[in-house]
């Protein structure tokens, strides 16, 4: 029987899917995107130093750097059909056939001009202490024409003639909202349905029943590789609630989001970093001083080259969050971790590790749900010693020092997760195998 893996983040997003899903490809049929959209950013690093080559993906799933691998966009997925085309006329440029590999559920909710309009426009009105720290790139506002029955989807541009009239209407009422409340202009009609027009005919062909074509593969033994954006914590119903994604994150999502049901999530891998990172607005009890050159955080912070994909800014960093680690792993069923960046820890004379928290005075083992409850967190760390040697790179366990390989232990010991993998670099070779996630057993 094919074996199916599900990838996912399991902390506040960044923790380096995108490397893990290439490297995990090599034994998959298929990679399956199936929430989000172009507001994850996922970057790889192909090829060795002297001829190394990075991509950064936002829509495309990772599996697309890989030669004769089928990647699926899935029916969760918000799709702004523009960004897309920009993304496949770039990997093309690069010599990386995508047309012929890619697929587009028709039941992908899109991303319309006025979508990123209100994106925006509510970001701005909103003061310094109400800022989400949204991409600005009409995700939030898709996801709620979804929920609300208005959403225009992939399908609707096989018949243009019929979607018109929508269009119209849709149209009228984001403008009002646009024009009255929020002060800003309105989108036109002409530029948009032009513009759809464009779209409609570069996405007929991409357009596929991908739920069937899943159940297709592993008719024929074939593995599926499910690929989750952002991180467990940003997740709208389990996350740090309202400083979130628009969408759910967490494991469960890949069976609606792609269409399958939840007995074909065979094995759930968690990606977190060996510290913690996070992105805009919302609280962070482990967090540090990046700023501060003394500090472990500035370290995380420059070695660990945190800047964000899509936005460019910089991550808050903070040391490992046991607590909120073991939240994602009750939410997504995790069957094993890979910690990623190992190597940004190396030289940290000491180490802490948040292991619960102090809320009012009483002891809490678990994150709690919602912004303010961790606002109230008081952080309770353990210490550990760290390592003065080299991890970047190693690919062997044994070759660890062993203050690192305690660490890692110690982690795992504390999530309550097996660990499987490490990685110790971009590349696809700077990993660390302790069982594979496609293995039999």
């Amino acid at each position: 029987m094919a074996k199916n893996v599900v990838v996912i983040g399991t902390q506040w997003g960044d923790e380096g899917k995108g490397k893990i899903v290439d490297w995990l490809t090599d034994h998959a049929s298929a990679v399956v995107r199936f929430q989000g959209g172009h507001n994850a950013g996922h970057t790889l690093v192909i090829g060795q130093k002297e001829a190394q080559k990075e991509y950064k993906l936002n829509l495309i799933p990772s599996g697309i750097v890989r030669d004769n691998v089928e990647c699926f966009i899935g029916n969760g997925v918000v799709l702004d059909i523009q960004h897309l085309m920009h993304e496949i006329t770039t990997l093309e440029k690069d010599k990386i056939e995508v047309k012929n590999r890619l697929l587009i559920s028709p039941g992908c909710p899109l991303i319309l001009d006025f979508h990123v309009k209100l994106d925006q426009a509510r970001e701005a009105k909103r003061n310094a202490e109400q800022k989400i720290g949204t991409t600005g790139k009409g995700i939030g506002p898709a996801y709620e024409d979804k929920v609300a029955r208005r959403s225009v989807r992939v399908y609707e541009l096989l018949n243009l003639k019929s979607l018109k009239p929508k269009i119209t209407e849709l149209l009228e009422y984001h403008n009002h909202v646009l024009t009255t409340f929020l002060d800003t202009q309105p989108v036109k009609f002409d530029d948009l349905w032009q513009s759809i027009e464009v779209q409609a005919e570069f996405i007929q062909p991409l357009i596929k029943d991908i739920s069937a074509r899943i159940y297709q593969l592993n008719s024929l033994g074939k593995s599926v590789l499910f690929e989750g954006a952002q991180g467990s914590l940003l997740d709208i119903d389990h996350g740090t609630y309202p400083y979130v994604t628009s969408s759910n994150c967490v494991a469960g999502q890949a069976s609606s989001g792609s269409g399958v049901g939840p007995d074909m999530l065979h094995y759930i891998l968690g990606i977190t970093k060996a510290y913690t990172t996070r992105v805009g607005g919302g609280p962070f009890p482990s967090e540090l001083n990046i700023d501060d050159k003394s500090s472990p955080g500035n370290q995380m912070s420059t070695k660990g080259r945190e800047f964000g994909t899509v936005t460019q800014r910089k991550r808050r960093c903070g040391w490992f969050d046991a607590a909120a680690l073991r939240r994602s792993a009750m939410i997504n069923g995790l069957s094993a971790l890979c910690i990623t960046k190992l190597d940004v820890l190396d030289g940290i004379d000491l180490l802490k590790i948040c292991i619960g928290y102090h809320i009012h005075g009483e002891h809490h083992d678990l994150l709690p749900l919602g912004a303010d409850q961790v606002a109230n967190c008081e952080p309770i760390f353990e210490e550990m010693p760290g390592w003065q040697e080299n991890t970047f790179g190693v690919n062997d366990w044994d070759k660890l020092p062993i203050n690192a390989q305690k660490y890692l232990l110690r982690l795992e010991e504390l999530c309550g997760v097996p660990l499987h993998i490490i990685s110790t670099g971009p590349e696809r070779d700077e990993t660390i195998l302790l069982h594979h996630p496609f293995s039999k057993d």
